[in-house]
């Protein structure tokens, strides 16, 4: 390349300054590529700590009690004696249905049995007589056989008019329409002047019994010998599972903070699913379950906390085809995705049952900064231990 240096008279230094810039211009640049930093991510050891084995499943919750009040006579609805979703008391009166046709009738029985009770005190009279006269020989043998036949008439027909009003007594109670235990009362069906029981039952209303509550659940074949090989552990039999823990929990609840006892368990396996039912009873003052409710079980497979587990926080858990992954920083740095086998959730912490060691640096925050095979700078970070566990071991 030829260059024109610029004419410079009396200004030689001025001129040799210019020429070097017009040289250095001409010069190419060249751009270096500089690497950023490795990602900055939170690593943390596994917590090891000694926890109780859980069995845990799902389930439903239903009443202790429930029952529909039904009008089991015919008869004009006439009173309402309660407010729609109100506790009642057992023997309370609910609902009244036309009580006058029904306590007529039971008085018209009544006196129907006392007529005929003044009949036969007659009638036994009569046949002693009868049967003095004829043991004198005064009487004929026929009297004395129509004394017998009318006083044994009368008794059956007094025992069936006793029936009777026992009958008629049975329908006039029927006008009051009773809560049958303790419970709350749905919204009335039928309105006062409707005419009720014609034909058959009419539906008033339904009694909730809230307080205790079962909750249902079903548990596997092999979930079933895992339970009675524990209780074996425990030195629990059969006739001890009104023994065992059970902890509940909605689904918009933290942990199970509702605790109860298993009642009952299904004598047999459900051929056709393989499962067996099971319940449990919670007290439940303040009605916080309603039957129906979808609920989280956890029942105890042990008394005592046992061995070491590790555990990581749920949220750190990835999943794919494979299955679920953690993201391990290895000795270099670098990330691998590790498949783990995980276990059951203890607050917002899960058990790691397979496939990672003590020692291995997990990565706690900065999840998306961290790309297996690419390399990071690890920074310490710490898992925070749920409540009401025992104090977690150093690896």
């Amino acid at each position: 390349m030829r260059l024109r240096l610029p004419r410079c008279s009396g200004l030689p230094f001025l001129c040799l300054l210019l020429a070097g810039i017009t040289l250095a211009a001409c010069k190419e640049e060249k751009n270096t590529y500089v690497p950023p930093p490795p990602a900055q991510v939170g690593v943390s050891q596994p917590l090891q700590l000694a926890v109780v084995p859980y069995l845990e499943a799902t389930g439903n919750t239903a009443a202790f009690n429930q029952v529909d009040l039904e009008a089991r006579i015919q008869g004009f609805l006439t009173a309402i004696d309660y407010v729609d979703g109100a506790a009642a008391k057992q023997g309370d009166t609910l609902f009244v249905i036309e009580p006058a046709p029904y306590q007529a009738a039971l008085q018209q029985a009544q006196a129907t049995l006392a007529a005929t009770q003044a009949e036969l005190i007659a009638a036994e009279a009569e046949y002693k007589r009868q049967a003095t006269l004829l043991a004198q020989n005064v009487s004929a043998q026929n009297t004395y056989d129509q004394a017998l036949a009318k006083r044994d008439s009368l008794r059956a027909q007094a025992q069936n008019n006793e029936a009777a009003v026992t009958q008629a007594a049975i329908n006039y109670g029927y006008t009051r329409v009773t809560a049958p235990f303790d419970g709350i009362v749905s919204n009335h069906l039928q309105s006062v002047g409707e005419l009720v029981g014609y034909g058959a039952p009419t539906k008033l209303a339904t009694i909730v019994q809230l307080d205790p509550i079962y909750v249902y659940f079903t548990i596997s074949e092999q979930q079933l010998i895992g339970i009675r090989e524990a209780a074996a552990k425990m030195g629990l039999t059969r006739q001890d599972i009104n023994k065992v823990p059970i902890e509940v929990g909605l689904m918009t609840e933290q942990g199970f903070p509702h605790r109860g006892k298993l009642d009952y368990s299904a004598p047999f396996v459900d051929t056709a699913t393989s499962t067996l039912t099971v319940r449990g009873i919670f007290e439940n003052k303040d009605h916080a379950l309603l039957p129906g409710f979808f609920v989280r079980i956890r029942v105890p497979l042990g008394l005592e906390a046992q061995g070491k587990t590790l555990l990581v926080p749920d949220i750190v858990l990835g999943a794919d085809q494979a299955g679920q992954y953690l993201l391990v920083v290895n000795k270099d740095n670098v990330v691998e995705q590790r498949k783990v086998t995980t276990g059951q959730a203890y607050g917002e912490l899960r058990a790691i049952t397979a496939g990672l060691e003590p020692t291995d640096r997990v990565v706690v925050s900065g999840l998306q900064k961290a790309i297996p095979g690419a390399k990071v700078d690890p920074q310490p970070a710490e898992i925070p231990k749920p409540a009401g566990l025992p104090p977690a071991s150093k690896p």
